[in-house]
C-alpha cells in the first residue's frame, strides 16, 4: 500500500507546486496547462497540464462537472465538483 502513496504524492507535489507559484500572479497559466477550481463547498484553483483531458477517469470528472454546472461556472472557470483528495488521487494517478 505504501507504494502506490508515492506516485500520489509525487503527483500531489506537482500541483501544489504550479497551484503556489500561480497564486502570486493569479492571471498567468504555463503554456500547456490550464486552471481548474475543485471542491465541493469552499472551491481551490489548481492548474493542471492540459494532457489531463485525453485521460478516461479525467473526462469522468470533467462529465460530472458537466451534470452538475452544464455550461454555466460559478467561479468563471472550469469547475470540478469533488472532494481534493478525490482529485488529487484521480490526477496522481494520470502522472503514472
Amino acid at each position: 500500500m505504501g507504494v502506490r502513496l508515492l506516485p500520489m504524492i509525487s503527483g500531489a507535489k506537482k500541483i501544489y507546486k504550479l497551484q503556489s507559484a500561480l497564486t502570486r500572479n493569479n492571471s498567468d497559466v504555463p503554456k500547456g496547462h490550464f486552471a481548474v477550481y475543485v471542491g465541493e463547498r469552499e472551491k481551490k484553483r489548481y492548474v493542471v497540464p492540459i494532457t489531463y483531458l485525453n485521460h478516461p477517469s479525467f473526462q469522468n470528472l470533467l462529465r460530472k462537472a458537466e451534470e452538475e454546472f452544464g455550461f454555466h461556472h460559478p467561479m468563471g472557470g472550469l469547475t470540478i465538483p469533488c472532494k481534493e483528495d478525490d482529485f488529487f488521487y484521480v490526477t496522481s494517478r494520470l502522472s503514472l
